[in-house]
């Protein structure tokens, strides 16, 4: 997969985390990472789990916004602490 498709899935799943959870607060650097990061928390789950989706664009982004949106609860339950 391309760096650039890598980066609009970040971008989209960071957004839709933020979406999802509220809050909607961070510029696009800030959903860019968030989504990044989700697609690496995603990704590394659903290895665990045995969790298969197809690898596609959907696929990927279902994944990534997953990721996102457990890295977004565990990221502010620590700022929280």
């Amino acid at each position: 997969m391309s760096i650039i498709l890598w980066i609009i899935i970040g971008l989209v799943a960071g957004w839709l985390a933020n979406l999802i959870l509220g809050g909607g607060g961070g510029g696009l650097l800030y959903k860019l990472a968030v989504g990044l990061i989700g697609a690496i928390v995603g990704g590394f789950l659903f290895d665990k789990l045995n969790l298969h989706v197809v690898p596609d664009f959907w696929g990927n982004l279902i994944t990534a916004t997953i990721g996102a949106i457990i890295f977004l609860m565990i990221w502010r339950a620590i700022r929280r602490a």
